[in-house]
């Protein structure tokens, strides 16, 4: 397996965890509404869905093209214009903010290793690192595409 299809395969994993988080909520909200009862620890836990995600179906995003972006002007500009907006927007933005994100998150996350954090709420999940450490490997799987659509990007500007 080549690196690049780390991001891809990471996505398409992550995506089935939205089938999970509407089960859950599904059940959570049936629980509120008809037996009026709620578990702190399915509030935490939709929480963290929804974050893994997020963070894990970032860079499957960019590497299919499909993340927000200002099509106004871009639409209509050439390939080249576009290989050149996409490079200095990934060299000057997106691997210094992910860069930066990757080693303070991983302090964030290691700190919370150390002292075992759990939820702050008594019936919460404990074992809260764990989704700490999804930002940290969201943001490595966003970097390893980065210098996939660079790499891209370059290869348009030299054909």
């Amino acid at each position: 397996m080549k690196i690049e299809a780390l991001p891809k395969i990471v996505g398409v994993a992550a995506s089935w965890l939205t089938t999970i988080l509407v089960v859950i909520i599904f059940v959570d909200v049936v629980r509120r509404y008809l037996f009026d009862a709620t578990a702190v620890w399915m509030l935490d836990l939709e929480w963290h869905l929804f974050a893994a995600v997020f963070l894990l179906g970032a860079a499957y995003t960019l590497g299919e093209d499909k993340h927000v972006r200002v099509d106004v002007f871009y639409n209509n500009f050439s390939k080249k214009k576009k290989a050149w907006i996409n490079i200095i927007g990934t060299v000057f933005l997106l691997i210094p903010w992910a860069l930066l994100i990757v080693t303070k998150s991983f302090n964030y996350a290691m700190n919370s290793w150390y002292i075992r954090e759990g939820s702050a709420e008594p019936d919460g999940l404990g074992a809260r690192y764990i989704i700490k450490f999804v930002i940290v490997i969201g943001f490595i799987l966003l970097l390893i595409q980065a210098f996939t659509v660079l790499y891209k990007n370059i290869r348009t500007l030299r054909t």
